[in-house]
Protein backbone atom coordinates (compact mmCIF):
# COMPACT_ATOMS: atom_id res chain seq x y z
CA UNK A 1 0.00 0.00 0.00
CA UNK A 2 1.49 3.30 -1.08
CA UNK A 3 1.12 6.52 1.16
CA UNK A 4 2.52 10.30 0.66
CA UNK A 5 0.60 11.41 3.62
CA UNK A 6 2.90 11.29 6.69
CA UNK A 7 -0.79 11.06 8.63
CA UNK A 8 -2.02 8.30 5.83
CA UNK A 9 1.27 6.16 6.79
CA UNK A 10 0.58 6.94 10.80
CA UNK A 11 -2.72 5.42 10.37
CA UNK A 12 -1.95 2.54 8.80
CA UNK A 13 0.81 1.61 11.50
CA UNK A 14 -2.36 2.09 13.89
CA UNK A 15 -4.39 -0.19 12.50
CA UNK A 16 -0.95 -2.71 12.61
CA UNK A 17 -1.01 -2.27 16.44
CA UNK A 18 -4.76 -2.16 16.83
CA UNK A 19 -4.85 -5.61 15.24
CA UNK A 20 -1.49 -7.08 16.88
CA UNK A 21 -3.09 -5.27 20.18
CA UNK A 22 -0.20 -3.45 21.24
CA UNK A 23 -0.43 -0.59 23.58
CA UNK A 24 1.38 2.76 22.09
CA UNK A 25 1.39 6.85 22.13
CA UNK A 26 2.35 8.71 19.68
CA UNK A 27 4.90 11.34 21.07
CA UNK A 28 7.55 14.08 19.26
CA UNK A 29 6.77 16.43 16.36
CA UNK A 30 3.72 15.19 15.43
CA UNK A 31 1.85 15.30 18.79
CA UNK A 32 3.85 18.49 19.35
CA UNK A 33 1.24 19.05 15.89
CA UNK A 34 -1.60 18.09 18.18
CA UNK A 35 -0.86 20.31 21.24
CA UNK A 36 1.11 22.87 20.32
CA UNK A 37 2.46 25.15 17.70
CA UNK A 38 2.59 23.70 13.74
CA UNK A 39 6.05 22.87 12.85
CA UNK A 40 7.67 20.41 10.51
CA UNK A 41 8.94 16.76 11.50
CA UNK A 42 10.65 14.34 9.41
CA UNK A 43 10.02 11.58 11.57
CA UNK A 44 7.38 9.71 13.88
CA UNK A 45 8.12 9.00 17.45
CA UNK A 46 6.03 6.40 19.48
CA UNK A 47 6.04 4.64 22.56
CA UNK A 48 5.09 1.26 22.18
CA UNK A 49 4.51 -1.27 24.51
CA UNK A 50 6.12 -4.44 22.80
CA UNK A 51 7.80 -7.70 23.85
CA UNK A 52 10.19 -10.25 22.41
CA UNK A 53 7.09 -12.48 21.14
CA UNK A 54 5.28 -9.38 18.96
CA UNK A 55 8.66 -8.63 16.89
CA UNK A 56 8.40 -10.70 14.38
CA UNK A 57 4.37 -9.83 13.38
CA UNK A 58 5.11 -5.99 13.82
CA UNK A 59 8.08 -6.66 11.16
CA UNK A 60 5.64 -8.93 8.99
CA UNK A 61 2.90 -6.43 9.63
CA UNK A 62 4.96 -3.17 8.59
CA UNK A 63 6.96 -5.09 5.74
CA UNK A 64 3.57 -6.43 4.28
CA UNK A 65 2.49 -2.44 4.17
CA UNK A 66 5.82 -1.27 2.13
CA UNK A 67 7.43 -4.08 0.57
CA UNK A 68 9.93 -1.54 0.14
CA UNK A 69 10.14 -0.36 3.49
CA UNK A 70 13.31 -0.93 5.75
CA UNK A 71 13.22 -2.35 9.14
CA UNK A 72 15.63 -4.98 11.14
CA UNK A 73 14.32 -7.57 12.85
CA UNK A 74 17.63 -8.28 15.12
CA UNK A 75 18.18 -4.97 15.83
CA UNK A 76 14.34 -4.67 16.87
CA UNK A 77 14.47 -7.97 18.58
CA UNK A 78 17.99 -6.49 20.67
CA UNK A 79 16.06 -3.28 21.03
CA UNK A 80 12.85 -4.80 22.85
CA UNK A 81 15.46 -7.34 25.21
CA UNK A 82 17.65 -4.32 26.44
CA UNK A 83 15.43 -0.76 25.65
CA UNK A 84 15.82 2.08 23.72
CA UNK A 85 14.47 2.28 20.14
CA UNK A 86 14.39 0.75 16.40
CA UNK A 87 12.53 2.04 13.60
CA UNK A 88 11.07 1.66 10.09
CA UNK A 89 11.67 3.65 7.28
CA UNK A 90 8.80 3.83 4.74
CA UNK A 91 9.91 3.00 0.99
CA UNK A 92 7.87 5.73 -0.53
CA UNK A 93 7.86 8.76 1.56
CA UNK A 94 11.39 8.41 3.56
CA UNK A 95 9.60 8.72 6.40
CA UNK A 96 11.53 7.11 9.60
CA UNK A 97 9.20 5.71 12.41
CA UNK A 98 10.32 5.42 15.74
CA UNK A 99 9.50 2.68 17.97
CA UNK A 100 10.27 3.82 21.45
CA UNK A 101 10.39 0.58 23.28
CA UNK A 102 8.45 1.62 26.70
CA UNK A 103 10.92 0.72 29.75
CA UNK A 104 7.86 -0.34 32.13
CA UNK A 105 8.81 2.66 34.54
CA UNK A 106 6.29 4.82 36.53
CA UNK A 107 6.63 7.70 33.96
CA UNK A 108 6.21 5.25 31.10
CA UNK A 109 3.50 3.33 32.78
CA UNK A 110 1.63 6.99 33.68
CA UNK A 111 1.93 8.68 30.25
CA UNK A 112 0.46 5.46 28.60
CA UNK A 113 -2.18 5.67 31.00
CA UNK A 114 -2.97 8.86 30.29
CA UNK A 115 -2.49 9.15 26.55
CA UNK A 116 -5.54 11.05 24.98
CA UNK A 117 -7.60 9.47 21.59
CA UNK A 118 -7.59 12.07 18.35
CA UNK A 119 -9.18 11.04 14.74
CA UNK A 120 -6.53 11.24 12.14
CA UNK A 121 -7.74 10.58 8.85
CA UNK A 122 -10.88 8.53 10.48
CA UNK A 123 -8.30 6.37 12.46
CA UNK A 124 -8.35 6.56 16.17
CA UNK A 125 -4.77 7.38 17.56
CA UNK A 126 -3.39 7.66 20.54
CA UNK A 127 -1.28 10.43 21.37
CA UNK A 128 0.54 11.54 24.45
CA UNK A 129 -1.23 13.98 26.82
CA UNK A 130 -0.39 17.91 26.37
CA UNK A 131 1.33 16.93 29.99
CA UNK A 132 3.64 13.81 29.27
CA UNK A 133 4.38 15.79 26.20
CA UNK A 134 5.76 18.96 28.19
CA UNK A 135 8.03 16.70 30.34
CA UNK A 136 9.44 14.24 27.64
CA UNK A 137 10.50 17.72 25.88
CA UNK A 138 11.76 19.05 29.06
CA UNK A 139 14.17 15.78 29.90
CA UNK A 140 15.27 15.59 26.01
CA UNK A 141 16.00 19.31 26.33
CA UNK A 142 17.76 18.52 29.89
CA UNK A 143 19.89 15.54 27.82
CA UNK A 144 20.25 17.44 24.37
CA UNK A 145 20.15 20.86 25.06
CA UNK A 146 18.84 21.50 21.55
CA UNK A 147 16.38 24.40 21.85
CA UNK A 148 13.94 22.71 19.49
CA UNK A 149 12.46 20.79 22.71
CA UNK A 150 12.16 24.13 24.99
CA UNK A 151 10.33 25.71 21.90
CA UNK A 152 7.84 23.18 21.33
CA UNK A 153 7.28 22.82 25.25
CA UNK A 154 6.48 26.27 25.30
CA UNK A 155 4.29 26.18 22.78
CA UNK A 156 2.22 23.38 24.18
CA UNK A 157 2.09 25.32 27.88
CA UNK A 158 1.09 28.70 25.83
CA UNK A 159 -1.35 27.04 23.46
CA UNK A 160 -2.85 24.42 26.50
CA UNK A 161 -1.62 26.26 29.60
CA UNK A 162 -5.28 26.49 30.93
CA UNK A 163 -6.60 22.90 30.60
CA UNK A 164 -3.04 21.56 31.69
CA UNK A 165 -3.10 19.43 35.32
CA UNK A 166 -0.55 21.38 37.20
CA UNK A 167 -0.31 19.44 39.89
CA UNK A 168 0.76 16.44 37.55
CA UNK A 169 3.29 18.43 35.90
CA UNK A 170 4.87 19.51 39.45
CA UNK A 171 4.96 16.11 40.65
CA UNK A 172 7.17 14.37 37.45
CA UNK A 173 8.95 17.59 37.06
CA UNK A 174 10.00 16.85 40.40
CA UNK A 175 10.29 13.14 40.25
CA UNK A 176 12.02 13.60 36.72
CA UNK A 177 14.82 16.44 38.13
CA UNK A 178 13.52 18.52 35.39
CA UNK A 179 12.22 21.19 38.40
CA UNK A 180 14.79 23.85 37.21
CA UNK A 181 13.66 23.08 33.04
CA UNK A 182 10.44 23.76 34.16
CA UNK A 183 10.56 26.80 35.88
CA UNK A 184 12.67 27.93 33.13
CA UNK A 185 10.03 27.70 30.93
CA UNK A 186 7.01 28.77 33.38
CA UNK A 187 8.85 32.25 33.53
CA UNK A 188 9.38 32.74 29.69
Amino acid sequence: MEQTDPRELLKNIVRIFDQLKLTYSVTGGMAVLIWGRPRFTADIDIVIEIGPSDVKGLVKALMDLNKSGYIDEDTANEIVRRGGEFNFIDGTTGIKVDFWVSDNGEFDLSRLKRRVAKEILGQKVYFVSPEDLILSKLKWYKESRSNRHLEDADSILKISGEDLDKNYLDKWAKKLDIMDEFEKLRLA
